[in-house]
């Protein structure tokens, strides 16, 4: 599914994509300019949705503003193929394969993607972007511990104050490890992260010196995606302007 003209940015540029293999058992969806060498590589990490069309339409506009961008499967050992509807079934599904996944496996499949991505032409050593949605907004922060990784945008990555995949100390005890910038954004009517998640992420953003969470007015989970019921075009489009500057800024 492409974004709708008007709600998002226009891209800069045509645009060629498709599967890769980056290693045994391992391939992501690759969108790259097709008229010039990209300007830097971003990792797109979806929900627990898979990598569907929506999640694609991600990288391949970031591709059309001059990125390489690479949508990693999040759960590459138990669905490497996953592409799920947004309904109730999908998300049953989806969670099942979240709750099999470990830091260690996710963190494992992030560096073989940044040896991958600094492998391509142009890109040699190159620093890394990186953007998540859902859980794939949580995963973002353990994606962003990583020192290739210099710019980070969590869109309503939630129970990130109370869960690490697979056990241990909640994702956002990892803040300290962050070197590079962060974003984190959520609705404020996000069901999935109430107002003790918000504060937590408040507190722990401020104390790592990362600017504070950003809410978008009326907004509730998954604004930014236009296949799901909680789609909300002005804040989607401001996310889109946030993730953008973000990218130029820093890589």
């Amino acid at each position: 599914m492409s974004p709708s003209p008007g709600v998002f940015p226009a891209p800069a540029g045509p645009v060629q994509a498709g599967w890769q293999e980056l290693a045994p058992q391992l391939r992501g969806w690759w969108a790259l300019p097709a008229d010039r060498t990209p300007r830097a590589a971003v990792l797109v990490l979806p929900e627990v949705f898979g990598v569907n069309g929506w999640v694609r339409s991600v990288a391949d506009r970031l591709a059309g503003h001059g990125y390489g961008a690479l949508a990693l499967p999040i759960f590459a050992r138990t669905a490497p193929e996953l592409e799920l509807a947004y309904d109730a079934a999908g998300l049953e599904e989806g969670r099942r394969h979240r709750d099999q996944l470990t830091a260690d496996q996710f963190l494992a499949d992030v560096r073989t993607a940044i040896a991958w991505l600094q492998a391509q032409p142009g890109l040699d050593r190159r620093p890394i972007g990186c953007v998540g949605f859902c859980f794939g907004g949580h995963l973002a922060l353990l994606a962003a511990t990583q020192p290739e990784v210099v710019a980070t945008c969590d869109f309503y990555g939630a129970r990130v104050s109370t869960d690490r995949p697979g056990g241990g100390l909640p994702t956002l005890a990892v803040l300290p490890q962050i070197g590079g910038a962060l974003l984190c954004i959520c609705g404020d009517q996000d069901p999935l992260m109430p107002p003790d998640e918000r504060a937590a992420i408040r507190e722990a953003l401020a104390a790592s010196g990362q600017p504070p969470l950003i809410l978008a007015e009326a907004a509730g989970h998954g604004f930014m995606c236009e296949a799901r019921a909680d789609f909300h075009p002005a804040a989607a489009a401001e996310g889109w302007s946030q993730l953008l500057a973000l990218f130029a800024q820093q890589l």
